[in-house]
């Protein structure tokens, strides 16, 4: 599928990509393909080699771990997204697996070509250098979360964030199934639902897809925002983005390792 002028604006305004010269840019796109998936197609496997950086255009994109029969969700990916960065640059074997969840539009970069133009331009090599970082603190707040709270807590600072996401208003709807919803927090689904009926007593309702919080101010007191987890707190550099654990948005960048 040939790639449209007004796809290569949108992948041209990642962070990634926003500082490399048109030159450098044409370059490492110049063996670049834009195909489309259905949903269910599974775009890499864990253990694999890494020949491409991905770029998610349209759709959504699930990245999952497995060990000993056990699988867990670690990001749902929106547009416009780039993963598996950290492979591409070390040339290694992906950690993640990566699957569609709906019809989705990606664009392929050859991993040889992103090296190459790391070694011809220190000002990109430096852009990646800080995607990479912004990839790490990302990591480091998501394991803050799972370690230091417990579920309820967890669940609780997510609908805080998804809230502010969504505008501010008392219902919002969960952008993801429950089953995702409680990979991405480390939770079982019956320990997602245990949590859910607990938050009642803190004004919390769900019915389907939808949640209300109908006592904001007593939420936030069990939650305990912290922007050094959360970047939600009254000191966080970007407000809202605890939901970012579903995509593990780096600071400030939009690319997943």
């Amino acid at each position: 599928m040939p790639i449209r002028p007004s796809d290569l604006d949108r992948v041209k305004a990642l962070p990634l990509f926003a500082q490399a010269s048109d030159e450098l840019f044409r370059d490492m796109l110049g063996g670049g393909f834009l195909q489309k998936f259905p949903a269910g197609t599974t775009l890499l496997t864990e253990g694999d080699p890494v020949d491409f950086l991905y770029i998610l255009l349209e759709g959504a994109v699930e990245l999952e771990g497995t060990w000993n029969d056990k699988a867990t969700t670690l990001a749902v990916l929106k547009p416009v997204s780039a993963f598996i960065l950290a492979a591409v640059v070390l040339d290694s074997n992906g950690l993640m697996s990566a699957h569609t969840l709906e019809s989705s539009q990606i664009l392929m970069v050859s991993g040889e070509a992103l090296r190459r133009a790391m070694m011809r331009d220190a000002r990109f090599c430096f852009t990646v250098a800080q995607e990479l970082a912004g990839c790490y603190r990302g990591v480091v707040r998501a394991l803050k979360n799972q370690k230091l709270r417990g579920g309820m807590e967890r669940l609780a600072n997510y609908l805080i964030s998804q809230q502010a996401r969504c505008g501010g208003g008392e219902t919002f709807a969960l952008p993801h199934e429950k089953r995702v919803l409680a990979s991405l927090l480390g939770m079982t689904p019956e320990n997602l639902s245990r949590a859910f009926a607990s938050l009642g007593d803190y004004g919390v309702s769900v019915s389907g897809p939808n949640v209300t919080i109908h006592r904001p101010v007593v939420l936030q007191r069990l939650a305990k925002p912290d922007a050094l987890i959360d970047q939600a707190g009254p000191t966080g550099d970007t407000p809202a983005s605890a939901a970012e654990l579903e995509r593990w948005t780096p600071e400030p960048a939009r690319a997943v390792s």
